[in-house]
């Protein structure tokens, strides 16, 4: 039996997504993900199902219950007070209500003992949500270089990031630099309660995390390995979660 993998979502109470679109009205709210992320779990063998935004997030703990996997995708900036820091001029758009989705099905998931994967703000918010502190910009707060490379392809690699030995994610590679694609501006300042650097960037941006006292399988990214669509290598990270999510399956039935 396939494994089930619950994805969060994007939320915007904006109606731009609709109207630009030409999909909805003046007015409306919305939730969406890409679809890098859907196709990544099914090409790695997973049954994906989107995760909305509820106005009761506890409602979607009898399904949750029920999840193999989870990954907690990519989107606006972490708002600052999550991890007890001030707002400056050099955040990004903030999304509370997402925030507060994405914390509690971090939680969840831990808790639970499902398999988890954070892919760029999905490895922000699970680094915040285990004590966690944020570079509100990489090069503003902590002098690193430019990291939102939206002047390449999604799935072109921009820069190399050295992988930790000893942690889950060189087990998935089996060597010490991988090269990966890049686009965000915040990132992972301090790591919190069992978590550990998986991976740093030549500049030395905390790249990768591992979560301990969880999961199986519990790794937080900052690259987007889904949308390096062409990249057998970058494949693995959801293939390891699947596998890990198999188990869970099979321990169910």
């Amino acid at each position: 039996m396939k494994p089930v993998i619950g994805i969060t979502c994007n939320y915007d109470s904006k109606d731009t997504v609709g109207m630009t679109s030409h999909m909805g009205i003046a007015g409306q709210d919305w939730n969406f993900v890409a679809g890098d992320y859907i196709y990544a779990v099914e090409k790695a063998g997973g049954i994906p199902v989107i995760l909305p935004r509820l106005n009761d997030m506890e409602v979607l703990a009898p399904f949750m219950e029920r999840l193999d996997g989870v990954i907690i995708t990519g989107g606006h900036d972490v708002n600052p007070k999550d991890y007890g820091a001030r707002i400056t001029g050099k955040c990004g758009r903030i999304v509370p209500e997402r925030d507060e989705m994405d914390l509690m099905i971090t939680h969840f998931a831990y808790d639970h003992r499902i398999p988890m994967l954070g892919i760029c703000r999905g490895a922000q918010i699970m680094a915040v949500a285990f004590g966690g502190t944020m570079y509100q910009d990489v090069e503003a707060e902590g002098g690193f270089q430019h990291h939102f490379m939206d002047n390449s392809p999604r799935e072109y690699a921009v820069h190399k990031n050295k992988l930790m030995r000893g942690t889950a994610l060189w087990d998935i590679f089996g060597k010490d630099e991988i090269e990966v694609n890049s686009y965000h501006h915040q990132a992972i300042r301090t790591v919190g309660e069992n978590t550990t650097v998986a991976a740093v960037s030549e500049d030395g941006v905390i790249e990768a995390a591992v979560i301990g006292g969880g999961p199986e399988f519990c790794l937080a990214v900052q690259w987007h390995p889904e949308m390096m669509f062409a990249s057998a290598e970058q494949q693995k990270i959801f293939g390891a979660l699947i596998e890990a999510s198999k188990k869970k399956c099979d321990r169910k039935n």
